[in-house]
């Protein structure tokens, strides 16, 4: 393997034997089958409403179709968001991330299907994901994967049982169920820990003729594989890593779709599809997520999708993918803050930056949505008083846990404020949420409601939208 960096070359050599050889033409062939399928790829959209500010579902439908969204992928099946869905033309993806306990029987999961039988006859529904990386390595839990198996056997026969053999059970899988360290695609396979499952799972897939769905985030993976920034780019030129076959990849998404079809086709399943079920750049909670740099991932990334291309080891085939995501989602739990900063646009609706959705690569920005009213500009802001510090402090991290101070950690577009412009960040954000409730600006008398922008520099701090749909939050299914 020669990997090029900033015009410099090293040498990385790695033994080649004869089974390295026949997989490499076994890959090959497949290469050329995915190619000679003809299928156009799709750009489709996912869409939380872990916000506070959440967006109404038909607003939502609404705009998807205003950018040409013809899949989506939701995190619910609430009848309110499903009925929006319905006779939209938009194919949907449904995600339960808690549905598993509803499916451990068979009878669990026919009263599911007759409940939303109307749903599963008027919306487009394709696939239901009702687990997500049971198969961490280093995470694995053989009771939990299991029951997640057979939950999705019991919903899957459901379905089939009422004739809706079109629509599949599936999981959604993310990069670390590999073995780590990988330095070329050809490498990659399933951790030891996983294979025998992830190899009954698969003959699943490959029975109901159902994709592998890869979650895939490149400002982490690039990272993740100790690559330089860059990689995370599909317009990088300083880094080029040669695999066998004369594969040569630029950039961490195709290293590591191919990756997972080199792990695939190791277990005899190269005829199964991959399909990128999340791919996004957050925009602030770290360093170079940015909306300059999200406009540069997908000026790149779009218009590769729409020409179907392919990757080295899938030339020609559908790459298939959800851009992660709609829009901001300021309640999201987060292991890290950037979580809560995937969106397009920000949880009132306006876009954050130039993406052309239909792949063309166009200089635009995505459709505004309409009907979405702005609250008057008013802040909650501190007034000022540290006579005692330490109960200050004690306010700033209460108001964080109820709001969302994930701007101002570091690499966050608001982590160069001062202390106290960081205790009146912390206490709008809870005075948004609130939709400006006086009575929410007080945090023990060190606040005040003021008229004057105390946004600076890139620091923005938000006036949020009038209060809209506020049902079925944190409801799983």
């Amino acid at each position: 393997m020669i990997i090029h960096q900033k015009g410099r070359m090293k040498d990385i050599r790695y033994s080649s034997n004869v089974m390295a050889n026949k997989m490499s033409i076994l890959v090959y062939v497949c290469s050329i089958l995915f190619a000679s399928c003809g299928t156009e790829a799709f750009i489709g959209m996912t869409w939380g409403r872990q916000s506070a500010q959440r967006l109404v579902p038909s607003q939502v439908v609404d705009l998807m179709l205003q950018n040409g969204i013809r899949n989506t992928r939701i995190y619910s099946s609430e009848n309110d968001i499903l009925e929006a869905f319905v006779d939209s033309g938009i194919e949907l993806t449904i995600s339960l991330h808690k549905g598993v306990p509803l499916f451990l029987d068979l009878a669990g999961a026919r009263i599911w299907v007759r409940n939303k039988s109307k749903y599963l006859k008027s919306c487009s529904i394709r696939q239901v994901i009702i687990g997500s990386y049971v198969f961490t390595s280093g995470l694995r839990d053989k009771a939990a994967i299991e029951m997640t198996m057979v939950a999705m056997r019991n919903l899957q026969e459901a379905l089939r049982e009422v004739g809706y053999d079109g629509i599949t059970v599936n999981l959604v899988h993310i990069q670390n169920m590999l073995k780590p360290n990988i330095t070329r695609p050809s490498a990659a396979d399933f951790s030891d820990e996983i294979r025998g499952d992830m190899i009954k799972f698969v003959r699943h897939l490959q029975e109901h003729k159902a994709p592998f769905l890869l979650d895939t985030f490149p400002i982490l993976d690039a990272r993740r594989n100790y690559f330089n920034f860059s990689f995370a780019f599909m317009d990088n030129t300083g880094i080029a890593i040669k695999d066998i076959n004369g594969a040569v990849y630029t950039n961490v998404f195709e290293f590591t779709y191919d990756s997972i079809v080199w792990a695939l086709t190791k277990i005899n399943a190269s005829d199964v599809k991959v399909v990128v079920t999340q791919v996004g750049w957050p925009t602030d909670g770290h360093v170079g997520a940015t909306a300059a740099n999200a406009e540069r991932f997908y000026r790149h990334l779009l218009p590769r999708v729409a020409g179907n291309k392919g990757t080295p080891m899938r030339p020609g085939a559908p790459l298939d993918i959800f851009v992660h995501s709609l829009a901001d989602e300021t309640k999201m739990y987060y292991a890290d803050p950037f979580t809560r900063h995937w969106g397009v646009y920000r949880s009132n609706g306006q876009p954050k930056y130039r993406i052309d959705l239909s792949g063309r690569g166009r200089n635009v920005y995505p459709v505004r949505m309409g009907g979405i009213m702005r609250m008057p500009g008013r802040w909650c802001i501190f007034n000022g008083n540290k006579t005692n510090i330490f109960y200050v402090r004690s306010q700033l991290e209460a108001a964080c846990l109820k709001g969302d101070c994930s701007s101002t950690t570091i690499g966050g577009s608001c982590s160069q404020l001062s202390f106290e412009q960081n205790v009146s960040y912390a206490f709008n954000m809870v005075f948004q949420f609130k939709f400006q409730d006086e009575r929410s600006c007080d945090f023990g008398g060190l606040a005040r409601v003021s008229v004057r922008d105390p946004s600076t520099g890139e620091c923005v701090f938000p006036v949020e939208v009038v209060e809209g749909q506020q049902l079925n939050f944190y409801l799983p299914t």
